[in-house]
């Protein structure tokens, strides 16, 4: 590859895609937005108002054919991500996509089908919290034995509101399927069984809507995750674990930040959104990305990883919905992914 900067299509510019392209084009080294593909004309002219020269498109194959790319970044909304990754796969160019890989283990399994009839892995999927300093430093504590075997972890994911059509469903597969990815690569085997049970209900969440809830999961030896999602707490956007060790416990994302006493009271701000929470997280999550690219590869979660997470996600709305323990089945790894 030349020492040109990458050109890459943002294809969705809601919060995501909006961000994304910020971080592309003023924090990114190596690369360059050359696209925006944005089917509603008015996000679309909003998110390249301040990058002069910037194509936008309708259509993901329009900008493949018309805007020289070299990657894709894709921050749809996750039904929408295998009508963008097909075509991107078949030109040939490399891709971030976000999280979810597919909203089903069937399409996902279709896009790696799809990816490895390529040279070789082109997918990147974003699970952004293997990039964050904090579950990092976990993963380094629990990998290095000093404080004995890891015994549980107790998680929690809570933001301040739902958007309109939030559902039910996409507590699991839009906030929970993070911890269905971190949970593995945490610990270092794969998640077995899914639990979720139901708490009283949150009456300030939209009708309809029947959440806190609490997810279970088991791995394959047998350690035990929790996961409380929250998703209309009012408060802020907030993801902590906490870790529990024989010697000890270790937590990470907890608010740092300027702390007040006054007026008979403590306060500290808190994050609300995960655009702030995860900043550095999804920093050096591109930018990594960005290299890789530019030396032939991935840096972080591959296609595999994202199909995973789908399977474990099924078994998740499964437990939701019959309020029973179920059990997760994988099939053999292909080879192509054994990089």
């Amino acid at each position: 590859m030349t020492n040109e900067p990458l050109r890459v299509a943002v294809v969705g510019a809601g919060i995501m895609g909006a961000d994304h392209i910020a971080r592309l084009t003023d924090r990114t080294i190596g690369a360059t937005v050359a696209a925006v593909v944005e089917p509603d004309a008015a996000r679309a002219a909003a998110a390249v108002a301040h990058l002069p020269g910037v194509a936008t498109r309708t259509r993901i194959e329009d900008a493949l054919e018309h805007d020289g790319l070299d990657a894709v970044v894709i921050a749809t909304p996750g039904p929408f991500h295998e009508a963008v990754l097909m075509p991107a796969l078949e030109a040939g160019v490399d891709i971030l996509c976000e999280k979810p890989l597919a909203p089903s283990s069937e399409a996902a399994w279709r896009i790696l089908e799809a990816e490895r009839r390529t040279d070789r892995p082109r997918i990147q999927v974003g699970f952004m919290r293997r990039f964050d300093e904090e579950y990092i430093q976990l993963k380094r504590l629990i990998d290095s034995g000093d404080s004995g075997a890891l015994l549980a972890l107790h998680c929690a994911h809570r933001n301040p509101s739902t958007p309109p059509g939030y559902t039910e469903s996409m507590l699991i597969t839009d906030s929970v399927v993070h911890e269905m990815d971190v949970v593995p690569w945490l610990v270092g085997e794969p998640i077995a069984a899914v639990e979720v049970r139901k708490t009283r209900r949150n009456s300030l969440a939209p009708e309809g809507l029947r959440e806190p809830q609490l997810v279970l999961m088991e791995t394959e030896s047998g350690l035990l995750a929790d996961v409380e999602i929250s998703v209309n707490l009012q408060f802020g956007y907030q993801v902590t674990t906490d870790a529990v060790f024989e010697r000890g416990v270790a937590e990470i994302g907890r608010t740092g930040g300027l702390a007040r006493y006054a007026d008979g009271a403590f306060r500290r701000a808190e994050h609300q959104s995960y655009t702030t929470r995860f900043a550095r997280a999804y920093d050096s999550e591109v930018q990594r990305w960005v290299d890789a690219v530019r030396r032939g590869t991935i840096d972080g979660p591959s296609a595999w990883d994202g199909y995973l997470a789908a399977l474990v996600c099924e078994a998740g709305l499964e437990a939701q919905g019959s309020g029973r323990r179920v059990e997760v089945s994988y099939g053999a790894k292909p080879t192509f992914y054994d990089s």
